[in-house]
This record gives structure tokens, C-alpha cells and sequence, in this order.
């Protein structure tokens, strides 16, 4: 399993950013005001600017930093509906008043029964037929064999914060590159900002075993109950390792690929020979409503 510490940032790297000196003034300052200006003016830089920062030498800079990413990143992806999407079926289910027609040919027997003992009916053994929607499971993959600094890693960061919005019941994170990294597990339970911060801290580097990658989350959504289980991609889709990439994306239920703008040509060869759902992506502050989109279509 491949295994590297994040590189530190100097103060002097960060401040190639016009903004930095604004955004910190002074060494072990964050100036949330100025922040919330440059968020304002220009988010994507801003929340790439912000990812950069998790990983500066300073640690009372870097802690700051995380706080506030973190923060921002969960709100940049509250967008868009929560409930569980998927193709609805009539269903047999327990009675509730709001719930849906009673089903008689179901509750026959039940309602004759306390007629002839002559007691009330017990709603709990009542039936209804009504709309059920399944249940939601997402896996995440995130490629970090490239480049993992400012904007991709902040577009990563944002996309688990608005997988675990999405599905937060049921959902996994993998980071993948030669090997696969879970900073979430599907049958696990952890706090959304812990998964943030676990990917904020990827270092990109190594090769890409995308094949690899797509069995690892077919292998997280089996673990699920959920009627809908869904794999969404966050990659160029540009595999260096060998490995039957179209036959692994092919076995998932649904597969949903986020690509970077202006390159998705591997991308969309995928989607295309597996019926994948594609979006593009320029940066962070994109991501959730493209996945919405997605998700939703």
C-alpha cells in the first residue's frame, strides 16, 4: 500500500498566490474577512488557495487553514436535493396515515380477525400500497496519481463533502493511484470533516490502476442494502497500469464520471463504451452542482 506524508508549503511558495498576503497578513494569520471577500470574488481560487494552506509549514497557519476549508468546502456542497433518488415501484409497506391507500386484499385478515374477537383494529398489522424509492449508496473514487494541490485536491475535498451530503447513510471514499487508500469505508461510520481532511492531506504521485480502482468500489457497494449503488469516478481516466478498465466499469450498477475541463477525451471514451454519465469540472466550486446533475439524471 503506497504510504507518503503530504510535502509542506513554505510561506514563500504560498505567497506566488497574488493573494496570499491578504489572506495572510502575518505568520500563523488567517484573515477570515478577507477570505470571505476573495470567496466572494473568485471562489475557485480561493478554495484551491485554501487547500494549498492545509498543507503549509507553518502549523498554526495550517490549522487554520483546515478549519476554515472545512467549513467552506461542507458548504459549497449543500446544494442541490438530499433524498434518495431512483426509480420508484409500488410496494406492500406498514401502515401510517400519510403513507399511501390502504391495501385490503393485505389487511383482510387482519381487520376480520378484531371484528370477530370485537376488539379495534391494531394499525401496526395494517398494509398500504405506495410508492417506495430505494435507498442510495455512493462510493467515491479519487484519482491521486496526478496532481494533488490547489485546485484538484480542493475539487476532491468538496466532491466527499458532497458525496457524504448526498448519501450520508451510506457512502464510501477511496483514494486510489498504484493502490487503493480508504478514507472512508462504506460499512464504517466517520465524521465528514475527518474524510475531508483525509483527503486534503493525498499527496499526489505513483502511477494509475484505474481498473483496480473500479473493482476496489464495486467490492465497498456490495457491502450495501441500498436498491441504488452508484460509483461516482473523480479522474482523467487515463490508466498507466494494465488492467481491463471497460470490464471493471462495465460490472458496476451505475457509473458517473467527473472529469477535468478541458481534459476528458480518455473520459469520455469510457463513459461512452460502458454507458457511464459524464460531467466536467473546471474546478471546486462546480463540483457539487455537477454531481447533482448527474445524480439526478
Amino acid at each position: 500500500m503506497e504510504r507518503a506524508r503530504k510535502r509542506t508549503t513554505s510561506r514563500r511558495e504560498l505567497a506566488r498566490n497574488p493573494r496570499f498576503e491578504q489572506i495572510s497578513p502575518d505568520v500563523g494569520q488567517l484573515d477570515e474577512a478577507a477570505v470571505d471577500e476573495a470567496l466572494a470574488d473568485d471562489p475557485d481560487d480561493l478554495l484551491a488557495m485554501l487547500a494549498d494552506l492545509t498543507g503549509a509549514t507553518d502549523p498554526r497557519l495550517r490549522e487554520l487553514a483546515k478549519r476554515i476549508a472545512g467549513r467552506l468546502y461542507l458548504d459549497v456542497a449543500r446544494r442541490g436535493p438530499t433524498k434518495p433518488r431512483g426509480t420508484g415501484r409500488l410496494a406492500e409497506l406498514p401502515y401510517r396515515p400519510d403513507r399511501g391507500d390502504l391495501d385490503l386484499d393485505a389487511s383482510l385478515d387482519v381487520i376480520a380477525a378484531a371484528r370477530a374477537a370485537g376488539e379495534a383494529v391494531d394499525p401496526d398489522r395494517l398494509r398500504v400500497r405506495a410508492w417506495s424509492t430505494p435507498a442510495t449508496a455512493i462510493c467515491l473514487l479519487v484519482d491521486r496519481s496526478g496532481s494533488m494541490e490547489g485546485r484538484p485536491l480542493a475539487t476532491s475535498a468538496v466532491a466527499a463533502a458532497a458525496v457524504s451530503w448526498r448519501a450520508p447513510a451510506d457512502y464510501s471514499v477511496l483514494s486510489f493511484g498504484k493502490d487503493v487508500v480508504a478514507a472512508k469505508s462504506q460499512d464504517r461510520t466517520r465524521a465528514v470533516e475527518q474524510v475531508v481532511d483525509a483527503v486534503l492531506a493525498l499527496r499526489g504521485f505513483g502511477t494509475t490502476d484505474l481498473a483496480g480502482a473500479l473493482r476496489s468500489a464495486r467490492e465497498q457497494l456490495a457491502r450495501s442494502p441500498a436498491g441504488r449503488r452508484i460509483t461516482v469516478l473523480l479522474s482523467d481516466c487515463r490508466a498507466t497500469e494494465p488492467g481491463d478498465v471497460v470490464g471493471a466499469a462495465a460490472a458496476l450498477d451505475e457509473l458517473v464520471i467527473v472529469a477535468p475541463d478541458g481534459d476528458s477525451e480518455e473520459a469520455e471514451e469510457l463513459a461512452a463504451q460502458v454507458g457511464a454519465r459524464l460531467v466536467t469540472v473546471a474546478g471546486p466550486a462546480s463540483v457539487a452542482d455537477a454531481l447533482c446533475r448527474a445524480l439526478d439524471e
